[in-house]
């Protein structure tokens, strides 16, 4: 019998105020799943959960713009077969600036200086999160979600929303967030200063990672005001000093050595999105997506879980004596 460790069921999610056929969200949900080769198995596809993997914490993978839900495929799957219920999606829509893109879904209005931080700025999650629900109702994962236990993270763009949206006060269900190359220094273009860095949530866990090697984040700088400092990694590390406040203890910061903006994506689609603008990674691909998950899945574990020896292990992953830990801080 060939070992299966992981399902995924396909749903759709409607973002209310988006007109079609803009309107929806096509959501992948990651499981483990018990594979037992029975002949309903094999005849309809539909396997079951693994219930003694379950409730499942629930982790929502943003995207970077104009990238496919696919290519984040390997994480998805490695903490699928760690116990955790596990969304990609793929949004086409008009919000994020470059016109008709795959977006993690952007509400420009509300990322503006005036009206920052009163409402959420991704409308996905609302979206998402309302299938989850229905899917707690009625699915293959019914009554098996831990909805009060959520874990937001994204890439790039998707990075971005992840840290911005991770706020109690609107989704009461979020744990914690983590980020890769991605920052929240602010556009210019939406009334903000130059150089200026959009506060997070003071009483969230984080884990904010990104490449020593990125290059689109270095040739994206012009945006930000900050025309003469191309760098790959200093909007992140801003980020980390400066947009998080307090010292509740559980907030990462971490640049990997060697990797750039897209060491997190796996296969890399090079027909959509910026990769020509990006630097060469340095090292194994293999090594650095290795290390990138098992920060990733510690992190959530512990978030979601409370387990002590992954929150230790974040700490052990998230040092500069680690060979790939170019840059790493804790608060």
């Amino acid at each position: 019998m060939k070992q299966v460790r992981v399902r995924a069921l396909y749903r759709a999610a409607l973002a209310s105020g988006h007109s079609a056929p803009f309107n929806c969200i096509s959501m992948k949900v990651y499981y483990p799943c018990a594979y037992s080769d029975s002949f309903e198995e094999r005849n309809t596809g539909a396997i079951p959960v693994d219930k003694g993997r379950c409730p499942l914490p629930v982790v929502i993978l943003m995207p970077g713009i104009n990238i496919s839900h696919e290519g984040y495929s390997w994480l998805a799957t490695l903490l699928a077969e760690s116990g955790f219920a596990v969304v990609t999606y793929s949004w086409i829509g008009e919000d994020a600036g470059v016109g008709v893109s795959v977006t993690p879904g952007l509400n420009m209005k509300r990322l503006a200086r005036r009206h920052y931080g009163r409402k959420p700025s991704s409308p996905a999650i609302k979206a998402i999160l309302k299938e989850l629900k229905a899917m707690q109702a009625d699915s293959l994962l019914k009554k098996q979600l831990r909805l009060d236990r959520i874990v937001l993270g994204g890439h790039s763009a998707g990075g971005t929303m992840a840290l911005l949206n991770a706020n109690h006060k609107w989704f009461p269900g979020i744990r914690g967030a983590f980020s890769y190359a991605a920052h929240t220094a602010a556009n210019t273009a939406l009334g903000w200063p130059e150089g200026s860095i959009m506060p997070l949530s003071r009483d969230m866990p984080l884990l904010i990672m990104g490449g020593s090697h990125d290059g689109v984040i270095a040739n994206s700088a012009h945006r930000y005001g900050d025309q003469e400092n191309a760098s790959p990694t200093t909007a992140i590390e801003r980020t980390f000093h400066e947009g998080v406040k307090g010292k509740r203890g559980g907030r990462h910061l971490l640049i990997v050595e060697g990797a750039n903006h897209f060491s997190f994506v796996h296969p890399l689609d090079t027909s959509t999105g910026r990769p020509y603008l990006d630097q060469k990674a340095k090292g194994s691909k293999k090594k650095i997506r290795a290390y990138l998950g098992q920060v990733v899945l510690n992190f959530c574990d512990h978030v979601c879980n409370g387990d002590a020896m992954s929150a230790a292990e974040v700490q052990g992953l998230c040092d500069t004596r680690h060979p790939l830990a170019a840059i790493a801080d804790h608060k």
